[in-house]
């Protein structure tokens, strides 16, 4: 089982470059665990790309297909007083906007504060700085 960040599990929906390396992980670990945000940072990740004309409509709609697909089985870390307290921390202390830091906290949260060797799946650099700081087995 893995945490996985908005910047990794967009690239299962959209088939972007980076999805074959997403796929080994996905099978390597079985099982994705999110922050209950991800499928909202997905589907603006989504709708930014269609704007931008990195989507045409019909592959926004497949992605959003997938991106229901894979509702159905992750696991969620829902919100929570102690996510929000472990989320408040972050900003200061990596430089991270509120987003990441819910991400992060949920992770935080998902295994008990007790990162160490447990695998953080993300695209971002700051956010995969930060994880790695705390102790995460970051993947990419």
């Amino acid at each position: 089982m893995a945490f996985w960040d908005a910047s990794a599990a967009v690239t299962l929906c959209a088939r972007q470059p980076s999805i074959a390396e997403a796929r080994r992980i996905l099978r390597r670990h079985e099982q994705m665990t999110v922050w209950w945000g991800t499928s909202v940072e997905i589907r603006s990740a989504l709708a930014r790309l269609l704007r931008e004309g990195r989507l045409s409509s019909e592959t926004y709609a497949g992605a959003v297909r997938r991106l229901g697909e894979l509702r159905e089985w992750w696991d969620e870390v829902l919100p929570s007083e102690r996510v929000r307290g472990v989320a408040e921390t972050l900003p200061e202390r990596f430089g991270l906007r509120a987003g990441d830091a819910f991400q992060l906290a949920a992770a935080l949260t998902w295994c008990a504060e007790r990162p160490r060797n447990r695998p953080f799946v993300c695209l971002d650099t700051r956010l995969a700085q930060a994880a790695a700081a705390l102790g995460f087995a970051v993947e990419r």
